[in-house]
């Protein structure tokens, strides 16, 4: 399916000597080595953060006896508190021409050795800590990550190079929820086995990052090193003013607000239907797959159409999962309808908003830049998980998921209004 980078550079060569005035062969672009190699270590890492991550919601609240406001709470920082490092991440992986590999292998690391520290953390407090490490970790390799594929590919198919990643990752998720209910079946002490299998896999992805991940993009063109603007969180904070960045970080801050987080999602689910406490772990396996078959396809269309009118797209699929967990349908293909509008929102939302952001960025300041979108989106994810926790222990769940439906759909038409919904040329 995919070619190798000399290939392009070959073709790209031919290209230009035929001269400014013949236009090109049509051709399918490479997706680079680098895409694929960043592509393996995220689906082994996601194997290992998504078994914790598919049975933390029913360990919290009903092994150690959370309340939905102390769930809320802990959900928020597992999915927000990595805003908090995104940009210095981003920052470091700039500097230098390029420090994006070695911030990557920082942050994996991190995360790894956050698995087995849940062994011995049994109260809110320690967890939250741990779960915060954790986040840290993820926010410092996510931006430098998503620079070195956006930097390795032409921007006509960075959709699509993005689209490969995620559905590489989601791949990860996919297994990940899979090895943790086999665990939780086959073990006595399945929490204990789940955190123990999940840290063995995370040093391996640690590995993988070392040995088979080029050191980074912009090394490549060192001989204009010289030249560049010199890279400071004031340079990356100035990208605000560029239109196009300050719109899409409006944007993606405001569709963050009422994005309810996935364990919610299964929570409710699992309410809804009555699934037994053995199954819960099944339930993002509906999301992982609806996201790994469509992530490549919704790449390839957000080259062609562009990204922002798929990210938009995505959201409504969001929003029509809400409808339908609200509805009074109890059809048995609720669930199932449920999980694909949910994986369908992630693959045309997540790596397409990097595309769509990286048209707005210098290479200089790719890293720094994506992680303002990043940090954004972070942030108001986090606000939504608080906000939801503390709605459903006031009002019940039902109400709190009427009110970010409405929210979702009120900021989706701003976002249409506001966001760069054409194509932009490359």
């Amino acid at each position: 399916m995919y070619v190798a980078d000399s290939r392009a550079a070959r073709a790209g060569s031919a290209e230009r000597a035929a001269g400014p005035g013949t236009a090109p062969a049509r051709r399918r672009v490479a997706v680079a080595p680098t895409v694929l190699a960043l592509g393996t270590v995220s689906l082994i890492t996601d194997v290992s953060s998504e078994m914790v991550t598919a049975v933390l919601p029913l360990y919290l609240v009903a092994g150690l006896g959370l309340s939905p406001l102390g769930f809320g709470l802990l959900d928020g920082v597992y999915n927000g508190f990595s805003a908090l490092v995104r940009l210095v991440g981003g920052h470091f992986a700039d500097r230098g021409g390029g420090r994006h590999k070695p911030v990557a292998i920082i942050g994996y690391g991190l995360s790894a050795l956050c698995k087995p520290l849940l062994l011995i953390a049994h109260t809110l407090t320690p967890i939250g800590l741990v779960l915060a490490a954790d986040r840290t970790g993820k926010g410092l390799r996510t931006a430098p990550r998503d620079a070195l594929i956006s930097l390795s590919s032409p921007p006509e198919a960075r959709g699509r190079a993005f689209g490969v990643h995620r559905a590489m990752d989601t791949a990860g998720a996919l297994l990940g929820p899979l090895a943790a209910f086999l665990i939780l079946r086959a073990t006595v002490d399945g929490y204990d086995a789940v955190f123990t299998v999940s840290f063995c896999v995370a040093v391996v992805g640690v590995l993988v990052l070392v040995l088979f991940v080029p050191g980074g993009a912009a090394a490549r063109r060192t001989d204009q090193a010289a030249q560049r603007p010199r890279s400071t969180l004031r340079a990356a904070l100035a990208l605000l003013r560029q239109p196009g960045i300050r719109r899409i970080c409006i944007c993606a801050l405001l569709l963050g607000l009422a994005t309810v987080s996935d364990s919610f999602v299964y929570l409710l689910l699992q309410r809804r239907l009555g699934v037994p406490d053995r199954w819960f772990a099944l339930l993002p396996i509906g999301t992982a797959a609806a996201f790994l078959l469509l992530a490549l396809p919704l790449g390839r269309l957000a080259d062609r159409v562009g990204p922002w009118r798929v990210f938009l797209a995505g959201h409504g699929a969001l929003l029509g999962a809400y409808g339908l967990l609200l509805s009074s349908w109890h059809g048995t293909a609720l669930p199932y309808v449920v999980l694909v509008l949910h994986g369908s929102f992630y693959a045309a939302t997540d790596g397409i908003l990097m595309a769509a952001a990286s048209e707005s960025v210098p290479e200089e300041l790719r890293s720094s830049g994506l992680a303002l979108v990043q940090t954004g989106q972070a942030v108001a994810r986090f606000v939504c998980s608080l906000a939801f926790g503390a709605a459903w222990t006031a009002w019940g769940d039902r109400t709190a998921l009427l009110a970010a439906a409405v929210a979702l759909a009120l900021c989706a038409v701003f976002s249409f209004r506001l966001g760069p919904t054409t194509k932009v040329s490359v």
